[in-house]
């Protein structure tokens, strides 16, 4: 990321998009403002610009990515390839949270490369990819992802619709998919993201394996992440509050967009 970073343009006005359009509006990601917004639903965001501060103009994606150095998508995974192509083919960086969707995208990478920009695929609502990262500059025998997730953060998902089970009377864990991540992130877009960014960090898609639960006796979004090579055997847990307004996403999830905004504009880089 180069030093002038300043312009931010936000696709999306969901419960992250709104998240991070608010704290830039703020201040509080230094080095860098909110220069403007988009998503399919204009009115809907131009009634939450309007409550900002600084309200900033609500554009169509081609108008918005030509006034911004970085476009932060913050929709879903449908919407990504379109984001993307505007984005980068205009020579723009991307900060994408749908990670999901950008799995074996060779060619939005290449698209990034032939026009200088740089795509950039947070956290998350998981912790410890810079391990990960690190351990993948060797060999990495396995990686292993358990989610458990109370039911009603995956209704909707295509990857419950042929269940044998009702979500809304289930009374113990049940196990709703286990296999690699590549079909995982298929099958619930909106929900394994954070698979993804570990997929990436570390053996790819295909070789990641992630277990998903639908839990009724948890009331937080748990990921357990297992990885084990010839650095030894990494092991975290995390548990995320589901954010009041969309209990498919974290809270973590908005935040740790916001800590890479401030990681790319900051003199002091922490971590690999």
């Amino acid at each position: 990321m180069s030093p002038q970073l300043k312009k931010i343009g936000i696709a999306g006005c969901g419960t992250i998009g709104q998240k991070v359009a608010s704290e830039l509006d703020q201040g509080k990601v230094p080095g860098a403002t909110l220069a403007a917004m988009t998503s399919r639903n204009l009115d809907r965001v131009k009634a939450f610009v309007d409550t900002l501060a600084n309200p900033v103009p609500v554009l169509p994606l081609d108008e918005l990515v030509q006034l911004v150095d970085m476009v932060v998508e913050a929709a879903t995974g449908q919407a990504l390839n379109d984001i993307a192509t505007e984005t980068l083919k205009a020579g723009k960086d991307l900060m994408a949270l749908s990670g999901g969707a950008l799995l074996d995208r060779q060619d939005l990478c290449d698209l990034a490369s032939a026009n200088g920009a740089t795509i950039y695929v947070p956290s998350g609502a998981i912790a410890g990819l810079d391990g990960v990262v690190s351990a993948s500059a060797g060999r990495i025998d396995s990686v292993t992802m358990t989610t458990r997730k109370p039911p009603a953060g995956l209704k909707g998902a295509p990857g419950v619709a042929n269940l044998d089970f009702d979500l809304d009377t289930l009374k113990e864990p049940r196990i709703v998919f286990e296999g690699p991540t590549a079909e995982a992130c298929k099958l619930f877009p909106a929900n394994v993201n954070v698979s993804a960014a570990l997929s990436m960090a570390g053996i790819g898609s295909k070789k990641t394996t992630i277990r998903i639960y639908a839990d009724p006796t948890v009331t937080k979004n748990t990921h357990e992440i297992v990885v084990e090579g010839e650095f030894g055997r990494l092991a975290i847990k995390i548990e995320n509050t589901p954010s009041p307004t969309n209990p498919r996403t974290g809270v973590l999830s908005a935040l740790s967009a916001i800590a890479s905004l401030k990681k790319l504009t900051s003199p002091l880089q922490i971590g690999t």
